[in-house]
C-alpha cells in the first residue's frame, strides 16, 4: 500500500531539533528506503511457507486464511493507535519501534511453530508495517527535495517489498536447510544496514512523551466529500480483497494442481501480482485518478474471472495471467483511491480520512479472504474463487458508477 504523507515537510539535522539541511543527503532516503523495503518484505515471507505449516500443523484452507488476515488486525491497529505517531514522537524513533516490533514477530515465528504462534506473529508483524508505512513514506518525502521522486521511491519500496517477501523466502526454503526457518533468519540479515538508524537525521520535532502521543486516531469524513470517498473506499476494499485471495490461496492452488511445486515456485507465482502492482502504481502516478479508477474496476474482475477460469482447467499459465491482471487492476484502483481520498479535506482532516479510508480496505484483506477459506474448507477452492469473483464484480461495478456520478473535481 502506498501513504502519502499529511503535513508539510520540515528537514532537521540529526542533533537534537537543529533545523538545516540532512546531514548524510541521499544516504539518509537511501537509508529510509531499505527500512521500507525489507519491512514490507518481512510482512510476505510467510506466503510461500503455508504448505509447510499446512502439513506440520494440519491447518484447514480457513486456518490458513485466518492466520493470514491476522496481519490485518495488526495493520489497523497501528492505524487507529498509531496513525500520527511519528507527527508527535518523531519520524527516527517510530521507524526503531516498527523495526523492533518486525523483529519480535521473527522470534514468534521461529520459537513458536504452532497455530497461536502463527497469529501473533502475524498480528506483530501488521503492527509493524503499519507503523512503518505511513512514517516511511513522510521520512522519505521530507529527505528528498523532490517530491515526484518521493512518491516513486515510496511506492516502490512499499510494494516492491510486499512482492520481494516470497521471492526471498521461496528461494531460501527451496535451496537451504531448515524451510521454516530459512527465510526469517534472511529477513534478520537483510535488517542489518538498519542498525544505522540512529545516525538518520530526524525530519520530525518531539512533542511529546510515548504515553501521550499514543492516541485513538480520529475517524471521520467531512460532509460534503462523502459520495467521493464511498466510490473510493469500495474500490480499496475490492483491490484488498484480490490481493488477500492471491497471497493466502496460491499455495493452495498450486499444490492442487502440481502437487508439490516447492516453495520456490509459490514464491514467484505470488510476486508476480506485486510487481504488475507496482507497475500500474508507477504508470497511474500520471493520469486522472478518475479514469485510474475506471481502469482498475474492469481488471478487478476480469482478473478474478481469469482465476476462476485457471482453477477450472487446471491451467498455471492462465493462473499467472491472472495474478498480472488482477495486480494490474490492484495498483489502478488503490492508487487512485489514495489519491481521491487525499484530495478530501483540509491538511488537518486528513489524517482523519485517510485513516477511515485504510480502515474499510483493510476490512477488505480480512472478511472477503476468512470468507473464501470457510467456502474453500466446506465446499471447494474453484467455489471460493467463484464467490469471490462475484463479490468483486459488484463491488467493481458499484465503484464505477459512483465514481462517474461523483467525480473528483478538476
Amino acid at each position: 500500500m502506498n501513504v502519502r504523507p499529511t503535513h508539510s515537510p520540515t528537514v532537521m539535522s540529526g542533533d537534537a531539533g537543529a533545523y538545516g539541511h540532512p546531514v548524510r543527503g541521499r544516504g539518509a532516503v537511501w537509508l529510509v528506503v531499505w527500512l521500507f523495503t525489507v519491512v514490507m518484505l518481512g510482512g510476505t515471507v510467510p506466503a510461500p511457507l503455508y504448505p509447510f505449516y499446512v502439513r506440520s500443523l494440519d491447518l484447514s484452507e480457513l486456518q490458513v486464511t485466518v492466520v493470514f488476515a491476522a496481519y490485518a488486525v495488526g495493520t489497523l491497529t497501528a492505524l487507529l493507535l498509531g496513525g500520527g505517531l511519528s507527527d508527535r514522537l518523531g519520524r527516527r524513533p517510530v521507524l526503531a519501534l516498527a523495526v523492533g516490533i518486525a523483529v519480535a514477530s521473527t522470534a514468534v515465528f521461529l520459537l513458536a511453530p504452532t497455530l497461536p504462534g502463527l497469529l501473533v506473529a502475524r498480528v506483530l508483524s501488521g503492527l509493524s508495517v503499519g507503523l512503518t508505512t505511513g512514517t516511511a513514506t513522510a521520512a522519505i518525502a521530507e529527505l528528498h527535495p523532490d517530491r515526484r521522486t518521493a512518491t516513486t521511491l515510496a511506492t516502490v519500496a512499499n510494494m516492491g517489498g510486499l512482492g520481494l517477501g516470497p521471492v526471498v523466502s521461496g528461494l531460501v526454503a527451496q535451496h537451504l536447510p531448515g524451510p521454516t526457518t530459512g527465510p526469517y533468519v534472511a529477513f534478520l540479515v537483510l535488517l542489518l544496514p538498519v542498525l544505522a538508524l540512529p545516525l538518520l537525521p530526524e525530519t520530525r520535532p518531539r512533542t511529546t512523551g510515548l504515553l501521550g502521543a499514543v492516541r485513538p486516531q480520529r475517524l471521520s469524513v467531512p460532509r460534503a466529500g462523502r459520495p467521493r470517498f464511498v466510490a473510493a473506499a469500495v474500490g480499496g476494499f475490492a483491490a484488498f480483497a484480490v490481493l488477500g485471495l492471491f497471497t493466502s490461496l496460491t499455495s493452495s492452488f498450486l499444490g492442487q494442481e502440481l502437487g508439490d511445486p516447492g516453495p520456490q515456485t509459490v514464491g514467484l507465482s505470488v510476486a508476480v501480482m506485486f510487481v504488475a502492482a507496482v507497475a500500474a502504481q508507477l504508470l497511474v502516478q500520471r493520469w486522472d485518478p478518475d479514469r485510474a479508477a475506471l481502469v482498475g474496476a474492469l481488471l478487478l474482475p476480469l482478473g478474478t474471472a481469469l482465476v476462476v477460469v485457471a482453477l477450472a482447467a487446471g491451467s498455471l499459465v492462465l493462473f499467472l495471467l491472472s495474478a498480472v491482471v488482477a495486480g494490474a487492476g490492484v495498483g489502478f484502483s488503490f492508487q487512485s483511491a489514495v489519491a481521491r481520498v487525499g484530495g478530501l479535506a483540509s491538511p488537518d482532516e486528513r489524517a482523519a480520512v485517510t485513516s477511515s479510508f485504510f480502515v474499510v480496505a483493510y476490512l477488505g484483506i480480512t472478511v472477503p479472504v476468512v470468507g473464501v477459506g470457510e467456502i474453500a474448507t466446506a465446499s471447494s477452492l474453484t467455489t471460493a474463487a467463484v464467490a469471490l469473483a462475484v463479490l468483486v464484480l459488484v463491488l467493481s461495478a458499484l465503484a464505477a458508477v459512483l465514481t462517474r456520478r461523483h467525480p473528483t473535481p478538476a
